[in-house]
C-alpha cells in the first residue's frame, strides 16, 4: 500500500533520492511504532505480569493476578495509575528503533525483491526484517520486561539503574538474555505478520472494497491477531528467560531461578509439566487484545505518513539539505514531487 511520492528523478540524483526515501521510511516507522506503543502500554504491562507468574491464572486461586480487569485494578490500587505505563521509556526506545529498522529493511527488500515478486515473498521479507530489528533493539526489550515485571518495592529505580546492575551482575551479555528464544519467536511472528498483511490487503482489494485507511487498519488488525496467536507460546518462553534471576517481591509469585532453564525446549517442557498447556498461553488474552490493535495502528500510521507524502517529502528535503552541507556539493539538486 506504500506509494512512491518522489518524482523528477534524473541520472545524477537518483541514488540521493533513494537514500533519502529510505530515511523517510525509517522516521515514519519510528513514529508509527511510538504512537502504537503509548496506546497499548497498559495491556503490555498486564501481559508481562501474567507471563512471568508461575501460579495459575484461574479465578478463585491464590494467584496474584487472575484476569485482565482484576490485574489492572490491582496494579492501579497498589502501584498507582502510572504503573500501567511502567517500562514505557525503554519500551519506546525499543519500539521506535525496532519499527524503524523493520520498515526500512522491508522497504529495501521489496525494492530489490531478492525473494521474488510472489505474494508469499512477504513472509520471507518479514522474517529478515524482524531479525534485523530484533538484534538492533533487543537490550531495550529486556529492560522493558524487567521494569514492567518487578512490581513493588522496586528493585530498579529506572532504566539506567537496571542496565548498569544487570551488566555488573551478568556482564554485557546479560542485556541479551533470552535473545535466542526471541529470535526463534520473532522469525515466525514477523513472517506471519507481514505476510498476512500483504495477503489481506490483496484480498481486500479483490473484494472491490475501497483501498483506504479503514482497509489498512482492518488488514493490520487481522495480521497482528493471527501472528500473535501463532507465536504466543514462544513469547512466554522469552519472558521467562528475561526475568530469570529477578529478585522481585514474593507477593507477585515465585521467583524464577537464574539457571532454571537450560534451553528453549527445556523451558517449554518445564512449563508443560508444571503448568500444563495453559501455561504456554498465559497472558494470551491481553497479548491478543494488545497486539492486534498495535499492529493495526502501526500499519495505519506508517502507511498514512508515507502515502500522504508531506512527512516523507519534508524528511527527504532535510536529509538531502544536510548532506549537501556536509558534502559541500553546491551543484547537487533534488526535485520533489508532492
Amino acid at each position: 500500500m506504500v506509494q512512491n511520492d518522489v518524482g523528477s528523478i534524473d541520472g545524477r540524483d537518483i541514488r540521493r533520492i533513494q537514500w533519502s526515501r529510505a530515511h523517510a521510511s525509517v522516521v515514519c516507522g519510528a513514529v508509527a511504532g511510538a504512537v502504537s506503543r503509548l496506546v497499548i502500554a497498559p495491556l503490555d504491562v498486564v501481559k508481562i505480569r501474567f507471563q512471568v507468574q508461575l501460579e495459575p491464572l484461574r479465578m478463585g486461586s491464590a494467584s496474584k493476578y487472575t484476569g485482565i480487569r482484576q490485574a489492572m485494578k490491582t496494579i492501579v490500587k497498589e502501584e498507582g495509575l502510572v504503573a500501567l505505563w511502567r517500562g514505557s521509556v525503554p519500551g519506546l526506545l525499543l519500539t521506535a528503533p525496532y519499527t524503524a529498522i523493520q520498515f526500512a529493511v522491508m522497504s529495501e527488500l521489496k525494492e530489490k525483491a531478492p525473494f521474488g515478486k510472489k505474494p508469499t515473498a512477504s513472509f520471507a521479507e518479514g522474517a529478515v526484517a524482524g531479525v534485523s530489528a530484533t538484534v538492533g533493539s533487543y537490550p531495550f526489550d529486556l529492560l522493558r520486561t524487567t521494569l514492567a515485571a518487578q512490581g513493588e518495592p522496586k528493585i530498579y529505580r529506572g532504566m539506567g539503574h537496571a542496565a548498569t546492575t544487570i551488566v555488573k551482575r551478568k556482564g554485557i551479555q546479560g542485556l541479551y538474555s533470552g535473545l535466542g528464544p526471541t529470535l526463534v519467536e520473532i522469525i515466525p511472528y514477523a513472517a506471519v505478520q507481514f505476510g498476512m498483511y500483504d495477503l489481506l490487503c490483496t484480498s481486500w482489494k479483490k473484494t472491490g472494497l475501497k483501498d483506504d485507511k479503514v482497509g489498512t487498519f482492518m488488514c493490520g488488525l487481522g495480521a497482528g491477531l493471527i501472528a500473535k496467536f501463532c507465536t504466543h507460546p514462544l513469547d512466554v518462553v522469552k519472558k521467562r528467560f528475561q526475568v530469570a534471576g529477578l529478585e522481585r517481591n514474593l507477593v507477585y509469585g515465585a521467583r524464577i531461578n537464574e539457571r532454571a532453564y537450560r534451553s528453549l525446549a527445556d523451558c517449554m517442557v518445564q512449563i508443560l509439566k508444571r503448568e500444563g498447556v495453559r501455561g504456554l498461553f498465559k497472558g494470551a488474552k491481553p497479548s491478543l487484545v494488545k497486539s492486534a490493535p498495535a499492529a493495526a495502528i502501526t500499519f495505519l500510521v506508517y502507511e498514512s505518513l508515507m502515502q500522504d507524502g508531506h512527512f516523507a517529502a519534508a524528511g527527504t528535503w532535510i536529509i538531502n539539505f544536510l548532506r549537501d552541507i556536509l558534502c559541500r556539493d553546491p551543484h547537487a539538486r533534488v526535485k520533489l514531487a508532492t
